[in-house]
């Protein structure tokens, strides 16, 4: 059986699925677990912070901006949610923007558990 030479993915492409209709790109975010807390950096060059809407509602956080350039006739979405699987202090979360980068804290509860079932693998 011969190996696929495509990308994993690039059959999907032509699909138009409402799931990447917001998305830039597959890598414009970096999501890591540091200190007890959850750190997000996301890309968004050329909005102004203004234009960004950070909000938390029962363990997903919700990403969205829009930038309307007028005097061009163009306008740039983005929309991500992402959910967690710990438990996150939501009045001690915190999120900055710094040249082009929304950088969202998330800490968690301490003593928080992991709820769920681990799926075992076959091989």
């Amino acid at each position: 059986m011969a190996l696929p030479t495509t990308e994993p993915n690039s059959w999907m492409s032509s699909l138009d699925l409402p799931s990447r209709l917001f998305e830039t790109s597959g890598n414009d975010y970096e999501l890591y677990e540091e200190d007890d807390e959850f750190v997000l950096g996301i890309e968004l060059p050329g909005f102004d912070p203004a234009e960004i809407t950070v909000t938390w509602d029962e363990g997903v956080l919700n990403i969205a901006a829009e930038h309307e350039e007028e005097a061009r006739g163009k306008r740039k979405t983005y929309h991500r949610r992402f959910r967690f699987p710990k438990e996150v202090s939501e009045d001690e979360i915190s999120a900055s923007y710094t040249n082009g980068i929304l950088e969202v804290h998330l800490p968690q509860v301490t003593g928080a558990t992991v709820t769920g079932t681990e799926i075992p693998i076959e091989s």
